[in-house]
């Protein structure tokens, strides 16, 4: 997975340990706990090169366990991540990536490609500047654009 931002919105991207601490910040911050678990769900999306669904996040973390992880648990704490920023829904896979600036809110982009199932999450707010005037205009509130881009990338074309 990549992310591609744009010139208006520079924030720094964590990876590895510094993006576990960063998450860990951000969601005690949000008044939630850091608990084993969601330590342990949160490691196994940031780890997953690709958008990852409930059930492969489920396995990797039972793996790592020795014992059997629920899918229902890890779309519960994976809800709890997408509210607090920590993580990003693609809508159009029903999948899961970590947000690599979790301390830092905007609307995301994302182009999946068809061909391998990778995604490039782009930073621009202003193509959903638009969008969020449009629904604030029909008396929405709480208004959070899904744009998904689908085709192939440049690696599979």
């Amino acid at each position: 997975m990549s992310t591609v931002t744009d010139q208006a919105h520079k924030h720094h991207e964590h990876e590895g340990e510094d993006l576990a601490v960063a998450a860990r910040r951000s969601l005690e911050a949000a008044g939630e706990q850091w608990t084993e678990m969601r330590e342990s769900i949160f490691a196994a999306l940031a780890e997953i090169e690709k958008p990852a669904s409930a059930y492969d996040i489920a396995d990797s973390v039972s793996r790592k366990r020795g014992k059997r992880v629920a899918p229902n648990s890890v779309y519960r704490i994976l809800d709890l991540f997408v509210r607090t920023n920590l993580a990003r829904r693609v809508e159009s896979i029903n999948a899961y990536i970590a947000n690599s600036h979790p301390g830092c809110v905007h609307d995301c982009i994302f182009l999946v490609c068809d061909s391998c199932g990778n995604a490039t999450h782009i930073d621009d707010d202003g193509l959903s500047r638009s969008v969020r005037r449009t629904a604030e205009s029909a008396g929405y509130v709480d208004i959070r654009p899904v744009i998904e881009v689908r085709g192939r990338c440049a690696a599979c074309d």
